[in-house]
């Protein structure tokens, strides 16, 4: 995979250059990939990004809150938070930027465009981490984003639209529920109220923690333009290294519906009571674990299904369980073949409690519908990728990211790049220095799109 700071890139075309003329090459009709002389430049003659000023602001954000295996460790809205925090809006405010936070926490740092009516082009992500995290998940959004302005800086390129840089609020949803918490406000999928009152396992509630580290804003948290937006993440899957890509152009993302299930038997002595005449919990749900995979396994492609968590009580060597409690996820891209999956299983669950006695609660915890990404933000995504002479594939994401709430107030797309062994939310997490700024300059090519697009009102939010 091709070093972005050691060799200068092709653009892709003769026909831009020294021209002004629409670079339009492989390109499908609908998103054309515009250049005025001073991209041409950019596109032409110059490294696209910094490699190495990327992967230091990576490798220094990740000394906040590092682990001694490696990883991470820095929940959202605690004071290692905070100093994420500080040190992004440091960096931003460097960068020339104005830098805003809303009444849920999320940072905005903006580069001003020429036409400040235009709606910003939009990228970003989250850096708060699972409590045995990387340094990469979510993190690499956010600061490819930082590299996009500093880049544009160092070449002194104005966008016809104004750029932001995101970091949104608690997506990961370790310390507190739901996950994508700043994004879905912003989004008005949660309403502040009833965020700010959400407490963690010790009792202090979001907005208690956000007014504890200082950043609870005065910007409104909903009602803002979105031109386009664009997500850079690791992919946090094993897809891309396996094909042998440098960047995974997402089409959409997997619908998920996430489901608390327990199973009621009788506690009872593990010997004296014979095997015909006990109702065991832990037994039921073990029948109920190969459902959810079998289900998975004959809905593919696109299919997936896990029981994350399962605890039997009373968790004693020599008692039936007789209580379990497990959580389902159910996934898949296509709405009718996720109901499938879960019907499949909800009747094994009924057939199974009526076979061995048991009595069940099923509570629906989370909905997400399947996403299909804006063609016309795919499209600039794959048209960069093209452009730079990467290696790409069309990808679905199965994670949830902010970018999929996005997408409901504007165009918004994604890019993928590999990560080592398709590890994340784990301390080992790794991505290579070459495909982070591969990734990267393809952000900037798509923000640097969007910006023409929305300027000439091929792209409406």
């Amino acid at each position: 995979m091709q070093s972005l700071c050691s060799q200068q890139i092709p653009c892709g075309s003769e026909l831009a250059r020294d021209s002004g003329l629409k670079y339009t090459e492989n390109m499908p009709e609908k998103m054309e990939i515009p250049m005025n002389a001073a991209i041409d430049v950019l596109q032409s003659t110059h490294p696209h990004i910094n490699r190495d000023r990327l992967w230091q602001s990576l490798m220094d954000l990740a000394q906040l809150g590092a682990t001694v295996k490696g990883g991470v460790c820095r929940l959202a809205l605690t004071d290692l938070d905070r100093q994420a925090r500080d040190l992004f809006v440091q960096w931003t405010q460097a960068a020339g930027c104005t830098v805003s936070i809303d009444g849920v926490g999320n940072i905005f740092a903006r580069r001003p465009g020429r036409n400040p009516n235009l709606p910003p082009v939009m990228t970003g992500s989250h850096i708060d981490t699972q409590p045995t995290g990387g340094k990469f998940d979510g993190c690499f959004g956010v600061l490819s984003g930082l590299e996009v302005l500093r880049t544009l800086n160092d070449l002194n390129i104005e966008t016809e639209a104004p750029l932001e840089v995101v970091v949104w609020t608690n997506e990961e949803g370790s310390r507190f529920a739901p996950c994508m918490m700043g994004s879905g406000v912003f989004a008005e999928k949660f309403t502040l109220e009833e965020t700010l009152a959400k407490t963690d396992a010790e009792g202090i509630s979001v907005g208690q923690a956000l007014n504890a580290i200082g950043y609870a804003g005065p910007r409104p948290v909903s009602g803002h333009p979105v031109g386009a937006y664009f997500e850079a993440h690791i992919e946090q899957g094993p897809i891309l290294e396996d094909e042998g890509k440098t960047i995974g152009v997402v089409m959409g993302a997997l619908g998920q519906k996430w489901f608390d299930l327990t199973l009621r038997g009788v506690e009872a002595h593990a010997g004296p009571t014979p095997m015909h005449l006990r109702k065991d919990a832990l037994v039921g749900a073990s029948i109920i674990v190969g459902a959810v995979n079998r289900a998975a396994l004959g809905h593919q492609p696109h299919a997936c299904g896990t029981v994350g968590c399962l605890q039997a009580y009373p968790g004693s060597r020599n008692v039936i369980p007789g209580e379990v409690r497990m959580t389902l996820d159910f996934r898949h891209l296509e709405p009718a073949r996720l109901d499938s999956m879960i019907a499949e299983v909800k009747q094994v669950i009924v057939d199974t409690c009526r076979q061995h006695g048991l009595t069940f609660d099923l509570k629906p915890t989370a909905d997400f519908p399947p996403l299909y990404f804006d063609q016309g933000c795919v499209d600039a995504v794959r048209g960069a990728a093209q452009g730079l002479g990467l290696s790409h594939l069309d990808i679905v994401s199965g994670a949830g990211h902010d970018a999929i709430f996005l997408a409901e107030l504007g165009p918004a797309g994604m890019i993928f790049v590999p990560c080592e062994g398709g590890i994340s939310h784990n301390e080992i997490e790794n991505a290579a220095p070459d495909d982070l700024a591969a990734g990267c300059a393809v952000l900037l090519r798509a923000m640097l799109a969007a910006s023409q697009a929305i300027a000439e009102g091929r792209m409406a939010a």
